[in-house]
């Protein structure tokens, strides 16, 4: 039986991963950090070994990775809020050259990084006026104003796990775009359904690229699985607007979809009072100086290589809308 240790498998991600792993017949191992929520996989505790433990921390890597086949690593830090920054970059780039150096050690047979569309970068050549392009895997890294801390860490994450390649690991990186699926709504990317759903008035001008996060975790298994080995895929189920996105949100719901656009002297605006409020209070900002330029980018993302790779074909964003949609209603009655 083939042996397969995910971090950060308490995560929304690293959990419907730990989920698919299991479904397949392999023997899993979950590495979380002491304390963490592992309410996303109650229901297979049995089936799976829990390890306490952090990429930061050697000796617990050392001991997780001990006897595996493979290693998925979707363990990450994601945030644009300034006071993150230093911890983002010792998860993100130290915890990861700590996962490849002790599967190097191991001689685990693959890794596969679950990396993000952020660290291909954005180029300074599209016009800064509407932020716009078409990028795809070929894309080479340009410092940019467009980049935020988190970008540049996950770049450097990537760094790693291609050093890891040069010194005799086989690696696959995947690079999702924004990822949606059935979690806590105060969280990640299921805030866009909480927004749309106390309908709040305002949308920007920007590009949204989503996928399903059942997609990612088939194209994760599916390749680390493969006989393919020293490639990065994009995993993009496909480019709306951020109002076209909003409005199939609220209509699932029954509410009234956003109508009113930010004008970019508002959204620079909201980004500085926010961070007052931040300030004062000691709470996360709602919206960053980063958050707000992202806001307004208009980039897409080609998803044909994986599709071409391995016969993979993405969920339509009506589907995952609404399934999304019907979990949180349902949550929502639960919870009362």
């Amino acid at each position: 039986m083939n042996r397969v240790l995910i971090t950060g498998a308490n995560g929304l991600v690293g959990s419907a991963t730990t989920r698919r792993f299991v479904e397949a017949g392999y023997q899993v191992s979950a590495l979380c950090r002491a304390g963490s929520d592992l309410s996303l996989l109650e229901d297979i505790f049995y089936k799976i070994s829990i390890i306490e433990g952090d990429v930061l921390d050697i000796f617990s890597l050392e001991k997780a990775l001990e006897n595996q086949d493979f290693v998925v690593h979707t363990a990450a830090l994601v945030s644009f809020a300034p006071k993150d920054r230093n911890q983002m970059f010792k998860v993100n780039v130290e915890g990861t050259a700590n996962v490849v150096n002790i599967c190097l050690e191991k001689k685990v047979k693959k890794l596969c990084y679950i990396s993000s569309i952020a660290a291909l970068g954005r180029p300074t050549s599209a016009s800064e006026k509407i932020y716009g392009g078409v990028i795809d895997e070929k894309q080479k890294w340009e410092d940019s104003p467009l980049n935020s801390n988190y970008a540049k860490s996950k770049f450097e994450g990537e760094l790693e796990v291609w050093r890891g390649e040069a010194e005799g690991l086989a690696v696959l990186v995947v690079n999702p775009s924004i990822i949606l699926g059935e979690g806590d709504w105060h969280k990640s990317s299921t805030q866009l359904f909480k927004y749309v759903y106390d309908e709040n008035k305002y949308y920007t001008n920007g590009n949204f690229n989503y996928v399903d996060v059942k997609d990612v975790v088939e194209a994760i298994f599916q390749l680390t699985s493969s006989n393919i080995q020293g490639e990065r895929f994009i995993l993009n189920g496909g480019t709306l607007t951020y109002r076209e996105f909003f409005n199939k949100i609220a209509a699932n719901f029954g509410k009234k979809a956003p109508s009113k656009t930010l004008s970019p002297f508002a959204i620079e605006l909201l980004w500085r009072i926010e961070a007052i409020r931040a300030f004062i209070t000691k709470k996360a900002p709602l919206i960053t100086k980063e958050t707000a330029h992202n806001s307004r980018t208009k980039f897409a993302y080609k998803n044909e290589k994986i599709q071409k790779a391995i016969n993979f074909s993405f969920t339509p964003i009506d589907e995952t809308i609404s399934r999304v949609v019907n979990f949180l209603q349902k949550e929502k009655l639960h919870k009362g």
